[in-house]
């Protein structure tokens, strides 16, 4: 945690930034997380390897649980999302996706768009997520897009922000053991001082954290 956000702020971040994309959720109301080291307590990691997080929002909660050992809840989907809905639920995954109705009705699955053809440089470019690439490419494009037609990008920092700082405020809520209500207007959280101090990590010495408020 030293050097980083953990599994939380590695992976469920991915995930809680695409269920908000759909769902076109913004801030939650509450995060609330628990969890530790239960099982490699002999390890020198000292990140979470079993952690539940909850993300409240006015008409549905996001839940995000992880465990670094063991097997997953749902094989074919281990690193996953899942919406449950009125008329069935979508399990997606980086690599592919299955919508499940309820009731009557056919499956609808699919599989991560490759452009392996269109783009041959992607079966030689070094270390690539075949994958992912595409995905990449559509965020550069959109991206310079959006600066030739000074408009926002699909993917705007802000939505970048909102995930990543709720995970990061779920970490904090696990440590501090007890819900977080982030109040973005103000950054801080309300009526918890000593989790709005936390907001901002030391820095070495010889450097200054650069508060959004020096530049008002």
């Amino acid at each position: 945690m030293e050097y980083g956000n953990g599994i939380v702020g590695d992976m469920c971040v991915h995930m809680l930034d695409t269920v908000r994309w759909m769902l076109d959720l913004g801030w939650p109301k509450r995060i609330s997380s628990t969890g530790g080291i239960y099982v490699q307590k002999n390890a020198k990691a000292t990140i979470s390897d079993t952690q539940t997080a909850i993300f409240e929002y006015e008409e549905l909660d996001c839940i995000w649980n992880h465990r670094s050992w063991g097997t997953p809840a749902d094989p074919e989907y281990p690193w996953s999302f899942k919406l449950y809905g009125e008329n069935g639920t979508l399990s997606g995954s980086v690599m592919k996706y299955d919508f499940v109705p309820q009731g009557k009705g056919n499956i609808i699955s699919g599989m991560a768009l490759y452009e392996r053809e269109k783009y041959p440089e992607d079966l030689t470019e070094k270390g690539i997520e075949l994958h992912v690439a595409p995905a990449t490419r559509g965020h550069m494009i959109d991206f310079l897009a959006a600066i030739d037609n000074g408009t926002k990008p699909l993917s705007h920092i802000l939505d970048g922000h909102i995930s990543t700082a709720s995970c990061i405020l779920a970490n904090m809520a696990m440590a501090l053991e007890r819900p977080l209500i982030y109040e973005p207007s103000n950054q801080i959280v309300l009526n918890d001082p000593e989790a709005t101090n936390l907001l901002e990590r030391a820095y070495r010495e010889g450097w200054e954290h650069p508060h959004p408020k020096m530049f008002d």
